[in-house]
């Protein structure tokens, strides 16, 4: 089976990389010729892709990174996995738009195209059949399938991989759906099929509202906890023996990725155009959400004052600067709103953080090594992301101030957030 998958990103690229591995023919399609060059050379950016698997995929010859959507031609089935940003709180869906024109003239009968880029209800059936109809000539649902099968990546997950995680899979008619779930099924342990592609859409938007809303109560909760002299971290780890009705979340910075500080506000947004309501509880979460690395700030902030320093002048190391752990992901990752936070104060920064490249560093942000002479000359140190290759007893053993924002340290120098 020839398979397009275009965007290589952390979605689009484990996915191509499971196309390969179980004998498809696949085209990876990106326009970031840098992501194209570095794949060809077999270089991996994305940490759940080692540079053996690359290899393999290369050596098999069944795998072509390219810029050029034309080594496509005759495909049997597109799978698009192209970035949906918010563009002034409004979903910009020009890079799916841009995905489907160029896919759709290659199109034949028989073709299947399939949507995993997270949406609002409603695009692939009102936006991408369209399209996909104008472009190619052919009918949705009578000459080529169609169906939409939502991302389930989760980066640094060793356990629940692209696939062990059961994979929501629909389609615009019995056909298609027929057709993508046959196409999954040659990829992953199980597929989940559902009735329609809105409640495919859906399934996305709720799995990720229901994060990013218990993570905004126990951020606020950590705030409020702290004023009070409580141990909100005890407080989760004792609420969690309750073998029932209770689901443990823990505090930290803030949230980031693709995911939870925008696919949220794309359930908000279509409720607002649709209903003229307000989706309260994801508008309140993302109040929370977004202004935790305020409150991380100002805890530093606290910290250098009782050291008698201003944060003017003082040198700050940030541990882990990519949004979650054992990934080097920085895409809406609070760190960065941190950096722009202490820099406009005036602090000297430096990070550690082994799984971002040097061309995702914050600007003003020396990359460094974690040592003891590294750590003796800050004058205070936040750990933002608690990978697993962090020597994590180097930072309980600093004298520095040290503020642990993810609850994984003890130690005479170190406050919890």
């Amino acid at each position: 089976m020839k398979v397009l998958v275009v965007g290589q990103g952390y979605v689009g690229l484990p996915l191509a990389m499971r196309a390969v591995e179980v004998g498809h023919d696949v085209v990876g399609l990106d326009v970031n010729d840098r992501r194209i060059g570095d794949l060809a050379g077999g270089r991996s950016y994305v940490d759940d892709i080692s540079a053996e698997e690359l290899a393999a995929a290369l050596g098999s010859g069944r795998y072509a990174p390219t810029t050029d959507v034309t080594a496509a031609e005759g495909f049997d089935v597109a799978v698009i996995t192209v970035p949906t940003p918010l563009r002034e709180s409004a979903p910009d869906l020009s890079y799916i738009e841009q995905a489907v024109r160029d896919l759709a003239p290659l199109a034949r009968r028989g073709s299947t195209v399939v949507l995993e880029s997270t949406t609002y209800p409603g695009t692939t059936q009102e936006l991408l059949v369209p399209l996909l109809e104008a472009g190619s000539g052919l009918r949705a649902g009578v000459d080529v399938h169609v169906g939409y099968s939502p991302e389930r990546i989760d980066p640094g997950n060793a356990t629940w991989t692209f696939v062990t995680t059961p994979k929501v899979v629909s389609g615009i008619d019995p056909a298609s759906l027929a057709a993508v779930q046959a196409f999954y099924d040659t990829l992953v342990d199980r597929t989940v099929p559902v009735s329609s592609p809105r409640e495919a859409e859906m399934a996305k938007l709720l799995e990720n509202t229901f994060r990013h809303v218990n993570i905004a109560l126990v951020n606020e909760l950590a705030v409020f906890s702290q004023a009070m002299g409580i141990d909100v971290w005890e407080t989760i780890a004792a609420a969690s023996t309750k073998p029932f009705g209770f689901m443990p979340f823990t505090p930290g910075p803030g949230v980031g990725g693709h995911c939870l500080p925008i696919d949220p506000s794309y359930l908000s947004w279509q409720v607002r155009q649709e209903l003229g309501r307000s989706f309260r509880f994801v508008e309140l979460a993302n109040d929370i959400n977004d202004h935790m690395p305020d409150y991380v700030v100002q805890r530093v902030m606290d910290l250098l004052n009782d050291a008698r320093k201003p944060v003017n002048g003082s040198s700050v190391l940030l541990v882990g600067l990519a949004y979650k752990k054992n990934s080097g992901d920085v895409r809406e990752a609070p760190s960065l709103r941190v950096v722009e936070l202490l820099r406009e104060r005036g602090a000297v920064l430096s990070a550690v953080d082994a799984h971002v490249a040097e061309y995702e560093r914050p600007v003003g942000v020396e990359l460094v090594a974690l040592d003891a002479d590294r750590l003796a000359a800050a004058d205070c140190v936040v750990l933002l992301t608690d990978h697993d290759d962090l020597d994590l007893a180097l930072l309980e053993a600093t004298d520095a101030p040290v503020l642990d924002t993810r609850g994984r340290l003890v130690g005479p120098g170190v406050v919890r957030l």
